[in-house]
């Protein structure tokens, strides 16, 4: 019987190292047949498609890169739910719109987004817009991959492995050419410390894998009260209950009080709780305060208790030998969230998370893979003909999983690791420049008197109140200025900083330096615009 190369001939035949081509006829037949393909087909069409995604570059280019960066653009045109419903057709019908109208949605989408690559989008733990992690980003969307199997994406999975061993080099991990760690890309830092909580509870218990908490004494975890929400979010959906999450006292600098840890430890002990976990934090989201890690290392090796340091927003200092010291003592931890879209300015969303002795054998296996894995013969066949340790998949709680990576290693290429240091540099010094304009300024206070990290909190008070400290009602008066504030700086689209409460402080603003384009005349517009829109309250 002929094989199916000798009875096509369409088919050249071809040897072991030879890739099936096809002849000109078959490549014209192609052809015409993509060209008739009906419009609901997925698969982009050259005569049909090209000039309607040239166009859609060139109008994201012109409106949402460079003039949604530029100082003099608004940082938002402001509508409510109901009028912005009304600019915007957001219903899906039966029939499609034509390529014009498209074209028409997308200006107006990027109209009245955000602008949080404007310079003066100051109000969230990520900003700015990197024209090197940009294209990265493009180019994942691209390339529509999934990180799960070498096979499936080889590219990408060295490039992981490169990027993540760089990072735990950075950590301090890898000592006389030895790199015993492990790491993964997760969506987003909550997820990062989600796994932070798995590992430990596994390391202290590997029977929760396949029983459950059934038969476990009650386990009690540690962080401070100004850690991230997500680590009691995660306590609940591990089926540890957020009440196993002790919150630790912070000193008036918001860093963990290390020995209200231990006394916390010890009364969890004499209760009948197991303790198993202490997640630190490197950068808390609101004062921006760096935990002393040193201490909190000892109390976990004297009580045997795996040491988590949540690092998602200051991490990015360790790239810096001006400021790396704010996380000594993180060589140490068994684990770390690091998220480089927050203080390395990469695109949303870049989270990793690293554990210092993980790495793995088909034998013994880290304890990522022996945590989360499950062995899905489907995806991870151990008779494939290249290395399976690089099938990476069964680390993660995911399955199919977006190429993170493309963006940071983009811009790490782009910039080297000297460009990165210059970054973070440059936004310290602005955060330094901004306290001390703070300082200076009548009307204004610090929360922190010495901020560690770019964020610096601050609060406002108008001349009505000037004076008045100590009078009835001051502080719920104080609570109200930085809201109303809030609204005529987002109805006018000057600027978007945040406020919060914390504690019994009534609201203030928080500034979030990340942004290494901006200048001090940035700086000295923030103060002068909030001054601007409160000094009549």
């Amino acid at each position: 019987m002929p094989t199916a190369a000798e009875s096509s001939p369409l088919i050249q035949p071809i040897g072991v190292d030879e890739t099936p081509r096809l002849q000109p006829e078959a490549k014209s037949r192609r052809l015409t047949s993509l060209q008739e393909r009906a419009t609901f087909t997925t698969q982009p069409e050259k005569a049909r498609h090209e000039r309607f995604i040239r166009e859609s570059i060139d109008l994201l280019l012109k409106e949402a890169v460079f003039e949604c960066s530029n100082e003099n653009s608004k940082v938002l045109e402001w509508r409510s739910p109901n009028d912005l419903a009304k600019e915007i057709d957001l219903k899906v019908a039966a029939e499609g719109e034509t390529h014009d109208k498209l074209l028409q949605l997308l200006s107006k989408v990027v109209r009245f987004s955000v602008k949080t690559g404007h310079p003066h989008f100051v109000n969230q733990l990520f900003s700015s817009l990197d024209p090197y992690g940009l294209v990265g980003q493009w180019a994942t969307d691209a390339l529509n991959g999934s990180v799960y199997t070498y096979e499936v994406a080889p590219v990408f999975t060295l490039m992981e492995e490169e990027v993540l061993q760089s990072m735990r080099e950075i950590l301090g991990w890898c000592t006389d050419g030895k790199d015993e760690g492990d790491s993964i890309f997760c969506p987003g830092g909550s997820m990062a410390n989600g796994y932070a909580i798995s590992c430990a509870r596994y390391n202290a218990f590997p029977q929760v894998k396949t029983q459950g908490l059934h038969g476990l004494p009650r386990l009690s975890l540690f962080t401070s009260e100004d850690a991230h929400y997500s680590v009691c979010k995660m306590a609940s959906l591990l089926g540890l209950g957020s009440d196993s999450v002790h919150l630790v006292k912070c000193n008036s600098k918001g860093q963990m009080d290390a020995n209200h840890l231990e006394d916390s430890i010890q009364a969890s002990l004499n209760s009948g709780e197991m303790p198993f976990m202490v997640s630190a934090t490197a950068g808390t989201t609101v004062i921006g305060a760096f935990d002393p890690l040193p201490r909190i290392a000892d109390i976990c090796d004297k009580y045997k208790l795996w040491f988590h340091v949540d690092a998602a927003w200051g991490g990015g200092a360790l790239i810096s030998k001006k400021h790396r010291h704010l996380l000594s003592g993180i060589e140490r931890a068994d684990s770390v969230t690091w998220n480089p879209h927050k203080l390395l300015s990469a695109p949303q969303q870049c989270s990793t998370f690293h554990v210092r002795k993980g790495k793995g054998t088909k034998e013994a296996p880290g304890i990522l893979s022996a945590t989360h894995s499950t062995s899905a013969t489907y995806l991870f066949q151990k008779d494939k003909f290249y290395d399976t340790n690089l099938d990476t998949g069964d680390k993660h709680v995911q399955c199919g999983r977006r190429p993170d990576v493309m963006k940071f290693w983009f811009m790490w290429k782009a910039k080297g690791t000297n460009g990165l240091e210059k970054h973070i540099d440059t936004v310290f010094e602005n955060a330094a420049y901004f306290t001390e304009q703070i300082r200076k300024r009548e009307g204004f206070k610090l929360v922190v008197e010495e901020p560690e990290c770019t964020n610096v909190c601050f609060w406002y008070i108008p001349p009505s109140l000037r004076g008045k400290e100590d009078t009835d009602g001051y502080t719920e008066k104080l609570h109200k200025v930085a809201p109303k504030i809030k609204e005529r700086m987002m109805r006018n689209g000057t600027m978007m900083i945040t406020y919060q409460p914390q504690g019994t402080l009534p609201n203030f603003f928080r500034l979030v330096i990340q942004n290494s384009s901006l200048t001090h005349v940035d700086m000295d517009f923030f103060i002068t615009e909030i001054e601007r829109l409160g000094k009549d309250l």
